[in-house]
């Protein structure tokens, strides 16, 4: 786990295949804040980064309806249609059997980390480490 993310307390993760309906396996919160994705095999391989949630000028969060949990099953990958239908014809094409996503809230009542900051430190910290982004990441 990445140092960055030990702190917020409000986090979960959820496994997700191809027979999976990507909206009832779905754990995560409506809040804002990042998610990561790993492919599970004989290894377990970092392959996305995203986050949601918007801090305003003022402090204030906008947030699309549903937060994460939109934003993981309902956001834009791979194709202009949604990850519950991209992930797994992805999945099929990389022969990826199983995804674990882990879901952190960044920005709440109690904590106040803009959700686009913590994603950078991450993909950093990955690019430092890797030499590259997460491949699922077409850019940052």
């Amino acid at each position: 786990m990445y140092k960055e993310l030990k702190k917020f307390k409000v986090t979960n993760q959820f496994s997700f295949t191809t027979e999976d309906s990507l909206a009832e396996v779905c754990n995560a919160s409506e809040g804002s804040g990042v998610f990561l994705v790993y492919s599970v095999g004989d290894e377990k391989e970092l392959i996305m980064v995203a986050s949601t949630g918007t801090v305003q000028n003022d402090g204030t969060l906008k947030i699309k309806n549903g937060g994460l949990k939109d934003k993981i099953v309902e956001g834009h990958q791979f194709a202009k249609t949604g990850r519950k239908y991209s992930w797994p014809a992805q999945m099929k094409i990389e022969d990826i059997s199983t995804l674990e996503v882990v879901w952190y809230e960044t920005f709440n009542d109690k904590t106040k980390v803009i959700p686009t900051f913590v994603e950078g430190q991450v993909l950093q910290n990955f690019l430092d480490e890797n030499g590259r982004l997460p491949k699922w990441n077409v850019a940052f």
